[in-house]
């Protein structure tokens, strides 16, 4: 065999066994006495590989990072995880735009889904048995004893597969390029056998820890076995078998009849527990209770939220691949059928965003009408009047919707967006202002951070607009460029003693990562470009 064939499958074979176990998101449940799986990774370690991984995803683009969105799913991630086995663990939930069914768990109690797997959904308690099961691989250190077990294993598998390789080499002849391929896969089917080992336990235990979690938080736990069931027919539909006709879920979460039927079980033991206070998107009559809160007794089926139609069409058009492709989604649904409230919404939003303002708010009066009080209606109709031309009528909506939800992320984000369109320093200082109430909770929030730089930029405040556009890089997976950003900041002579010691204390914490990254040859290609 030429040496330079057998460097490049050594190289495949060696990616082949050590990725896939790297990458599990599932182990077997061990007993936590005598465990060293925390010993793997600290919890300050794992939170910065979630994190780490976070900002990656964001600078190649696949995150969708949308206020009304992102608020949604953070408040049922949150509500779950209050309800799950481990409340103080720290949980971050994030969207990506890619259509495909899909959700993962990762270190640090980082959980993404994918818009697919919202738009597979009927109803939010699907959305919600989803991500309880995902919590559940995280409070179980599934993810973390996935490290563990691919660190002991793949080494000794990985030996074993180069022995047979000498072995098969020392043979001479053309056989030995088969043998070696054999002894490949041999690893690969082994290192394959031993993570279906462990998905098998822990699903079966993040399925039957996730639908209490999921009953706790006031969700209907019968939604688990539905969506599972949902999804296995997709695969029953799958006439060839392929696998790339199987949902990327069902991929590394397999169901089956059985455990769809444990699932069941397991909800009808659960059915009829007391359900807590459930977030609501329109606010309290009650001045006792925080404005976005409601009894459960007043919210939809299954303890929801009531927002799930609203996002459910909000995930299609920012989802697909133009505004003006959503547009021709919805024809081709209109063709079917009458489109429904929440699609008309979904309509508007994609015309809106295909620069359409007029007709978008032409559709969207009457849906708010009909919905009174509506946020997503109403910041829709808001961001259409101001496209339109109708300034005062924006300013009014925008006003109202500030009053009664003040500090609420997505309006607050929704509304400086808008005055910073208009380009003026009145409208940047109006924007700061809807702004700064959450600057002490938005230090690792990307779309605040480019939202309060752009505010700052055009009410006259350069040094605040260079620290928000700096940490707004940092976040979105570019952190070389976020120190060079910085420390051109430091240079400027109106920097005052307080704005350097925070530059001083950033550039302090971001130096080492930017270190590390140059250390593994990494560097950002438009900086070397320039």
């Amino acid at each position: 065999m030429r040496p330079a064939n057998a460097a490049a499958v050594l190289t495949l074979a060696i990616a082949a066994v050590l990725l896939p176990a790297a990458g599990a998101a599932q182990d077997t449940r061990l007993p936590d006495i005598g465990s060293s799986a925390a010993g793997v990774l600290s919890p300050a370690q794992q939170e910065q590989y979630g994190a780490m991984m976070l900002s990656q995803l964001r600078n190649y683009g696949y995150t969708l990072d949308d206020p009304l969105l992102g608020g949604w799913l953070q408040a049922i991630g949150e509500r779950l995880g209050a309800s799950s086995d481990n409340p103080k663990q720290r949980f971050t939930f994030f969207l990506l735009r890619q259509r495909d069914i899909n959700a993962f768990a990762t270190l640090g109690g980082y959980i993404a889904v994918n818009a697919g797997l919202v738009l597979a959904a009927d109803s939010e308690d699907e959305v919600a048995a989803v991500m309880s099961h995902e919590i559940a691989h995280v409070t179980q250190s599934h993810v973390l004893r996935a490290v563990e077990r691919a660190q002991r294993d793949s080494i000794p598998i990985l030996l074993a597969m180069l022995g047979a390789i000498a072995v098969a080499q020392s043979s001479g002849g053309n056989s030995s390029d088969d043998a070696m391929m054999a002894a490949v896969m041999s690893a690969q089917g082994l290192m394959a056998q031993r993570q279906i080992d462990y998905t098998r336990g822990n699903e079966s235990e993040a399925d039957r820890i996730g639908i209490r979690t999921l009953a706790r938080a006031g969700y209907d736990p019968a939604a688990m076995a539905g969506f599972f069931a949902q999804l296995q027919s997709v695969v029953r539909s799958n006439l060839d078998g392929s696998r790339e006709g199987t949902p990327d879920y069902l991929q590394t979460h397999p169901v089956t009849t059985t455990r769809i039927s444990e699932a069941r079980d397991r909800a009808r033991q659960m059915a009829g527990e007391e359900r807590p206070f459930v977030p609501s998107a329109v606010a309290s009559d009650n001045p006792l209770l925080p404005a976005s809160l409601r009894i459960a007794a007043s919210a939809g089926a299954g303890g929801a939220s009531g927002q799930f139609p609203w996002a459910h069409e909000r995930m299609r058009v920012l989802s697909a691949d133009t505004p003006a492709a959503a547009v021709r989604e919805y024809d081709r649904i209109a063709r079917a059928g009458k489109l429904d409230d929440a699609q008309r919404y979904g309509l508007a939003l994609a015309h809106y965003l295909d620069g359409h303002a007029g007709e978008a708010a032409a559709e969207l009066e009457p849906l708010l009408a009909a919905h009174p009080g509506d946020v997503w209606l109403a910041l829709a109709l808001a961001q259409a009047e101001a496209r339109s031309g109708k300034t005062a009528a924006a300013d009014a909506r925008f006003d109202a919707l500030s009053a009664r939800m003040p500090n609420n992320r997505a309006v607050a984000l929704t509304h400086a967006g808008m005055l910073a369109e208009r380009n003026t320093p009145a409208a940047g200082k109006r924007a700061q202002a809807l702004l700064r109430p959450l600057l002490g909770s938005a230090t690792e929030d990307p779309v605040f951070q480019q939202t309060f730089a752009r505010a700052s930029e055009i009410a006259g405040d350069p040094v605040r607009a260079g620290e928000a556009y700096a940490e707004a890089a940092y976040l979105n997976g570019r952190p070389e460029q976020a120190l060079v950003q910085l420390n051109i900041l430091k240079k400027r002579d109106d920097v005052d003693y307080y704005a350097r010691a925070r530059i001083d204390a950033r550039i302090a914490a971001i130096t080492p990562t930017v270190l590390e990254l140059r250390r593994q040859g990494i560097r950002d290609e438009d900086l070397d470009r320039r």
